[in-house]
């Protein structure tokens, strides 16, 4: 904990923690040193504070194999090279995802419960047992009467025969078999290809770890990592292991086998048993994966972090094994991954909570603006996040052809983009959020009860083994958006995480009616009741049952609640491309470039704000006087050839810089007869996006919707003076110290994406075809075709001069 002073002294320049990371994607491997260095040291300049190594599949010729001391030489050469520029350094615990590769072999793979289903008549059957395909395995098998049994008993099994018995009607036949999922791991680099791993299994884990995990941790040694990673869960199907009978009479009091045509057909008593059978999938993942892992790493010293939900089935409370939990996925009224991180690390005591930020921003590659990349950050720090690992920056060969290598689904997120020399002020602002939000206590008075039974229980939808997403389905979505929209916040709470909650703690839960409740968790509700707590049940009547906010709500604003040593702060973000405006009855100091002090908080589009309750005076604010455009002459040059232009100037309008991708300079004079007030240069608000813009944008790919008057940043020079860069609105730049009376000579550095150059280098494709030839299909470029949709890059509106009476400050 911290006081508001010490906050406030340190804010504008933070200490190091809550730098932005990215993600390293290593290509191959196809690495060198001196390309590993350069990137490097271009990532220490831009303000990141360090790499989370990721190996993938190669976009090139591979220069050494996965896992070969060539390799590992290079992994620890940049982690040295990493701690020498002030670098944190991770690494991945294997190539690609989920953990697995040629160590893995069927008797430690992930495995699936296949059934064969068939009827039959009523003479008895013989059936040899056959394995379809390596690896099967037997389990049991089951004949019920008639066509559509509501009970079934198990049939004997000798000599690898399954023997039915005769019956006295036509019949169904249940045979169980365990068959290895076949799952490779996805976007494998060469010689990391094989099976996934078993997660219910410690000896896949721990032949994980001797094979793969310890080496690369070795090789960068463990002093010098910041944390080793997993990545999200995306173990599909995988819901058995050669122990699961023994572990869930163990576990669950009663036997399995006889039953297990349960979680196949519904006999109106299954559901139990279901639950059962998730509950034990849940625990086997946390005993023998995460345990596994994070005791290993703790041996070494390091910290121990993952992506913990998807498939097996993760609870919420099962982060609480490892060391620092990460989420992903934006949308701050609704339940994303980053939420299910936030809820856990709130809950079990973790100051820093992470997020692999941008994962599929503004596709294609090189279309994310820096005002995408703001946005999302927001969304992310809504959402609970204070620590961004960026999703990422593609290693690529500085001489290889066209714009060089991208992964397959993220932005490109480094020094090829044109708007790269604002970067340096995007990450310091995304740093300075990052670390507040890692001081004090969120406040988060509402809790939303996560009903893993009946997710458990449920054996439809797209992805019933992912208990994050059929929760995320159960939980109505009126529920998250009614919260938020209301000025408040919010955990997740799960049956496990009662035990460290008291309930005299929780002002408010909602469980919707009709969820299935173990008996430890009715009497804990009922302690919330008994306490002066209020449980929901009717989610329609929720917003009545609500406390109120300490913000009065505005439409698109989310607010996120800190308390301190001695008072409180609040993150005030607008997520919609038009300005909203807060009012207060008593002064908010406001944090920013200056501190000050008001009633009424404007927030432009995209924009956030740090604000402290203050007993300070209201100061008067300064009216502008005059706002009058500049008249120009403007010209532009690109590459130094100077030509003249008017205003607006848009790029994509003339066909010779259509595909530029780069910077242009504009200049122009000034005549300014009097500088003694406050000088702005305003750009204007921008443009609303068309919402069918870019209709081939999934959901899960942020952009913001707001066309800017500067495509897409700029850097401003008034008399060879630096007077600011920006990306995001407002627009402005204050021009007040460099002016000087009579003629000033103002230039205008204008920066656009690099997905205009995108559209002409068939070099990907080619590149993506050549290893597709060689080394099989691994991914596919991502809407690589629409690279110029909707692109506007130049100067896009006659800036104008803005005087205010005086100086504020």
């Amino acid at each position: 904990m911290a006081t508001v002073d010490d906050v406030r002294r340190q804010f504008r320049n933070p200490p190091p923690e809550g730098r932005p990371m990215m993600r390293w994607w290593w290509f191959g491997p196809s690495i060198e040193r001196d390309e590993l260095d350069r990137e490097l040291r271009a990532m220490a300049a831009a303000g990141l504070g360090g790499v989370e190594v990721s190996f993938v599949y190669p976009m090139g010729p591979v220069t050494t194999r996965f896992g070969s001391p060539e390799f590992l030489e290079l992994v620890g050469h940049a982690a040295r090279t990493a701690r020498s520029l002030g670098l944190r350094f991770d690494v991945t615990l294997g190539s690609g995802w989920s953990y697995g590769g040629p160590h893995i072999g069927p008797e430690l793979a992930a495995r699936q419960l296949h059934w064969d289903r068939r009827e039959i008549g009523a003479a008895a059957y013989d059936v040899p047992v056959v394995a379809a395909w390596p690896g099967d395995e037997f389990v049991a098998a089951f004949v019920g009467d008639g066509s559509a049994p509501s009970s079934y008993v198990e049939v004997p099994v000798r000599d690898g025969i399954i023997h039915v018995p005769a019956g006295g009607q036509p019949r169904e036949v249940l045979i169980a078999t365990s068959r290895v999922t076949g799952q490779n791991v996805k976007r494998a680099a060469v010689g990391a290809e094989g099976l996934t791993l078993d997660h219910y299994s410690a000896a896949a884990a721990e032949e994980h770890i001797r094979r793969v995990a310890e080496p690369l941790l070795l090789a960068a040694g463990a002093e010098r990592l910041g944390s080793v990673f997993c990545d999200s869960l995306e173990v599909y199907g995988g819901d058995w292991t050669p122990a699961i009978f023994d572990e869930f009479a163990k576990r669950r009091g009663y036997e399995l086998r006889s039953r297990l045509y349960e979680l196949l057909v519904d006999t109106g008593d299954s559901k139990q048993l279901r639950i059962d059978f998730g509950r034990t999938l849940s625990e086997l993942y946390e005993d023998n994966f995460l345990k596994v892992f994070q005791h290993w790493a703790s041996g070494h010293g390091v910290p121990f972090r993952i992506q913990s939900y998807g498939e097996p089935p993760a609870t919420m409370s099962s982060y609480r094994f490892a060391d620092n939990f990460e989420g992903e996925g934006w949308g701050w009224t609704r339940i994303p991954e980053t939420r299910w991180a936030s809820s856990a690390a709130n809950t079990y005591g973790r100051s820093v909570v992470s997020a692999e930020v941008w994962t599929w921003v503004h596709s294609p590659s090189f279309r994310a603006t820096p005002l995408d990349l703001q946005g999302e950050a927001h969304e992310h720090f809504l959402s609970g996040v204070n620590q961004l690992i960026g999703h990422g920056w593609p290693y690529s060969p500085s001489n290889g052809p066209g714009l060089g290598w991208i992964f397959y689904a993220a932005g490109a997120l480094d020094d090829r983009n044109p708007w790269w020399p604002t970067a340096t002020d995007l990450f310091a602002s995304l740093h300075r959020l990052s670390w507040l939000l890692q001081q004090g206590t969120p406040v988060r008075p509402i809790k939303i009860y996560i009903p893993a039974s009946d997710a458990y229980a449920d054996p439809v939808g797209p992805e019933p083994g992912n208990l994050y997403r059929v929760v995320r389905r159960l939980i109505p979505e009126s529920v998250p958006r009614t919260i938020r929209e209301a000025g408040l916040d919010y955990d997740l709470i799960d049956d496990d995480a009662i035990t460290v909650v008291d309930p005299a703690d929780v002002p408010l839960i909602v469980v919707p009616d009709g969820t299935t409740l173990p008996l430890e968790t009715q009497h804990w509700l009922e302690a919330v009741r008994t306490s002066g707590g209020t449980v929901v049940t009717d989610v329609d009547a929720l917003a009545d049952q609500l406390p109120s906010a300490p913000i009065t709500p505005q439409q698109d604003v989310g607010v996120v609640h800190r308390r301190l040593d001695d008072g409180d702060f609040y993150f005030v973000a607008n997520t919609g491309p038009e300005p909203r405006e807060l009012t207060f009855d008593e002064p908010m100091e406001r944090w920013s470039a200056e501190i000050t002090a008001a009633n009424v908080i404007t927030l432009h589009p995209y924009e956030s704000a740090v604000l402290v309750p203050t007993t300070s005076s209201t100061p008067t604010a300064s009216p502008a006087q005059l706002a009058e455009p500049v008249p120009g002459p403007w010209t532009v040059a690109f590459d130094n050839e100077s030509r003249p232009i008017t205003l607006p100037h848009r790029w994509e309008d003339d066909p010779e810089l259509a595909t530029y991708s780069g910077t242009a300079t504009y200049r122009t004079e000034l005549e300014l007869p009097d500088t003694t007030d406050r000088l702005l240069l305003d750009f204007g608000p921008g443009e609303l996006v068309p919402p069918d813009s870019e209709p081939y944008l999934p959901p899960n790919s942020y952009r913001a919707m707001l066309t800017p008057p500067v495509g897409v940043a700029a850097e401003v020079w008034l008399n060879d003076t630096h007077c600011g860069s920006f990306w995001a609105p407002p627009y402005q730049v204050d021009l007040t110290d460099a002016a000087r009376p009579g003629i000033n000579a103002l230039r205008i550095d204008v920066h656009n994406t690099a997905a205009n150059a995108l559209s002409v280098y068939q070099h990907l494709i080619d590149a993506a075809d050549e290893v597709t030839a060689r080394f099989g299909r691994r991914f596919d470029l991502q809407h690589i075709e629409h690279a110029t949709d909707y692109l506007n890059s130049g100067l896009l509106a006659v800036p104008k001069i803005v005087r205010s009476s005086k100086r504020t400050g």
